[in-house]
């Protein structure tokens, strides 16, 4: 029963970005002799033009964090599988697509520009001023969340963060190789993306087995800051598309698992209206943004990706097909719920409960449901991990608008005062109701979910 309703959604969605996808390109009066800002503005530090694919891997990495996974989870567990279901496919295909592919059109047609800084023809200053400082402190909530998350993943597994400091380090070389020396990029890649996957493996060899959740969280923070600073084709751009193959390689083996493994659906499908995190409505809603429509996505399109586009045409396959392509990691998380019962999945988080699925996936396509289960927590940190060094980035942006422009702002200033919050962030002991310790991002993500929600509605007022 699952592997054929999954068969089915895969299907609309992947017809979708070829018939809904050529609708709105047409309506968006694509044109590749319209010069985009990474041609007419290129500096070689934010404005720089990147190969198609390498962009769509940076985007979808950003765009792709612990949201399409957790939130899914979550609001299946709460209110049952179809209505997260239902939500995921009419929201990605016909809302969250329009709006990613719509920001970025948009922001391509006016300098590489925030939404808020588009918004400006349409606004007071006043008002202009008050949006931006929205985006920043939302922003604020995605680094500060996505900060405990992958700290609290490598405390938990040190070879996860062997791995991720490995990432890092391949970055930098591929940026130099494709950029400073012109190296064939196919070649390049195939070589690189070789050793990503031998990063998997040298992680669990020589695990970093750091206890301190605050030191590994001060340690991401201070990766951030040189992430936002540096040019962005030589750490931020590369360690994107790189990780964005472990990003495909857990999808295909989703995607395969499902359809090979002959899975019978053994949780409800629907549990009522109200739940222990609130009425389905807007609960629903607010819990499952990425994978849907959210907001942070236009931060993403009109934060780096304008400034890296190199053509109008590619902007379908990116901004549209990456939200599609979430949409169906979405789902792939959610079927995490749909094959196993409620007692099984009482008490467990929902990044356990992805894990778990992927040993399953894994497992019914001939590996190790050990290996999987690895992979899977490996997957999820490479999501976080992309979308905080983005977020950063994408913040430093925004204050620098605020401040008086791009141009006109140091880099480093603005990077150093967007980061102040969420470093004591870390030092802040966060309580539930009963006073029991709670992680930080448990305490912040429904705020994180209600701001990323409206973000997304403010983001279509300007475009539309």
């Amino acid at each position: 029963m699952l592997t054929l309703l999954f068969f089915i959604l895969v299907g609309i969605i992947v017809l979708s970005y070829f018939i809904y996808g050529s609708f709105l390109s047409k309506n968006f009066y694509i044109d590749d002799s319209r010069p985009t800002p990474s041609q007419t503005m290129e500096d070689g530090i934010d404005y720089v033009p990147a190969h198609k694919a390498v962009l769509f891997g940076h985007h979808f990495s950003a765009i792709a964090g612990a949201g399409p996974i957790i939130g899914p989870i979550i609001a299946g567990m709460s209110f049952g599988w179809l209505p997260a279901l239902i939500w995921i496919v009419i929201g990605s295909i016909f809302i969250g697509g329009v709006h990613d592919f719509s920001v970025l059109t948009a922001s391509m047609r006016h300098r590489g520009d925030s939404i808020a800084n588009i918004a400006r023809t349409y606004i007071n200053e006043r008002s202009r001023k008050f949006f931006l400082l929205f985006v920043w402190f939302a922003l604020i909530y995605v680094i500060t969340i996505f900060t405990d998350i992958t700290a609290e993943t490598f405390v938990d597994d040190g070879g996860i963060a062997t791995s991720s400091i490995f990432y890092i380090l391949l970055a930098v070389l591929f940026g130099l190789s494709i950029y400073k020396f012109k190296l064939p990029m196919f070649r390049i890649s195939v070589i690189f993306v070789i050793l990503v996957f031998l990063g998997v493996w040298f992680g669990q060899v020589l695990p970093v087995n750091l206890y301190s959740k605050k030191l590994w969280a001060v340690g991401l923070l201070i990766y951030c800051f040189f992430a936002s600073v540096l040019p962005v084709w030589l750490l931020l751009q590369p360690r994107d598309y790189l990780s964005s193959y472990l990003l495909f390689a857990s999808v295909l083996a989703g995607v395969l698992g499902i359809l090979l493994g002959g899975f019978d659906i053994k949780s409800s499908s629907f549990k009522g209206f109200h739940s222990d995190i609130g009425y389905l409505f807007p609960i629903l809603f607010i819990t499952i943004a990425c994978g849907a429509i959210s907001g942070f996505h236009s931060l993403v399109a009109s934060g780096t990706t304008s400034k890296q586009i190199s053509k109008e045409s590619h902007a379908r396959f990116i901004a549209y097909g990456g939200m599609l392509l979430e949409g169906i990691v979405a789902l792939i998380a959610l079927s995490g719920v749909m094959m196993f019962t409620g007692d099984f999945l009482k008490g467990k988080q929902p990044m356990e409960i992805y894990s778990l699925a992927m040993g399953n996936f894994f497992q019914k396509i001939g590996l190790s449901y050990n290996f999987g289960h690895a992979f899977g927590f490996l997957a999820i940190s490479a999501f976080v991990l992309t979308t905080l060094d983005a977020s950063t980035r994408i913040a430093r942006y925004v204050l620098q608008e605020f401040m008086g422009g791009i141009e006109k702002v140091n880099r480093f200033l603005a990077t150093f005062i967007t980061l102040i919050i969420p470093t004591i962030f870390v030092f802040i002991e966060f309580k539930d109701p009963s006073g029991n310790v709670i992680p930080a991002w448990k305490a912040i993500w429904p705020a994180f979910g209600t701001s990323n929600q409206l973000l997304a509605a403010l983001a279509l007022l300007p475009v539309y």
